[in-house]
């Protein structure tokens, strides 16, 4: 059974379509710069992500097309599994240190602007940061509509995160978007490969 952590990222996610209140974002303090839009092509660019949670992290890219794509998950050890289940990465180098994930765009490129998140579940709970904008400078990047004053955000009161006007409202669609298709995907397959393990057993 393929236990990958974006399979087991994408049936984590299957949590938001019962109930959006388990999804709240992680404390800003010292996570991201301010958005990044000077990054030339070839450049290195680093993101780190600071949370309390020992349970490890994974690191999603959203396009500028809106579709979200799995980058790393980053163990509570330090060790870090990129897409296709592989250990190393061409394009990224993603690493813990203390309680901070950390993630390398080795070299940036068109294909790698748009928002950068971390996302760690924690006690059946997914937590997101918010999200890191990175663009070249040719790109014209229109800001987002910016909240009014708003409680901060507290993890351990759920809900409190959806009360307020949310300039990433679309990032929630995304997600729902992304929960409602893939979350299928790999159940579809569990499910096949029970009734291919279920005949298995009746033919012995």
């Amino acid at each position: 059974m393929d236990t990958s952590p974006a399979l087991l990222l994408l049936l984590t996610l299957g949590f938001c379509e019962y109930g959006h209140g388990a999804v709240q974002p992680l404390h800003r303090e010292g996570q991201f710069p301010k958005d990044i839009t000077q990054l030339q092509v070839g450049q290195k660019l680093e993101l780190q992500c600071h949370t309390d949670k020992h349970s490890g992290a994974f690191w999603i890219h959203q396009d500028k097309g809106g579709t979200l794509h799995f980058i790393v998950f980053i163990s509570s050890t330090s060790r870090a599994t990129f897409q296709g289940n592989q250990k190393t990465s061409t394009r990224f180098e993603a690493w813990k240190n203390g309680l901070s994930y950390h993630l390398v765009v080795k070299s940036f490129t068109l294909q790698d602007e748009g928002s950068y998140f971390c996302v760690i579940n924690f006690n059946q709970m997914l937590h997101f940061s918010p999200g890191q904008l990175a663009f070249l400078p040719a790109t014209t990047v229109v800001a987002p509509t910016r909240p009014g004053p708003t409680t901060q955000c507290d993890i351990t009161e759920k809900g409190s995160c959806l009360k307020s006007p949310d300039p990433g409202s679309r990032m929630q669609e995304d997600l729902s978007h992304f929960c409602l298709v893939f979350l299928w995907v790999p159940l579809a397959g569990l499910c096949l490969l029970l009734l291919q393990l279920l005949a298995m057993t009746i033919v012995l």
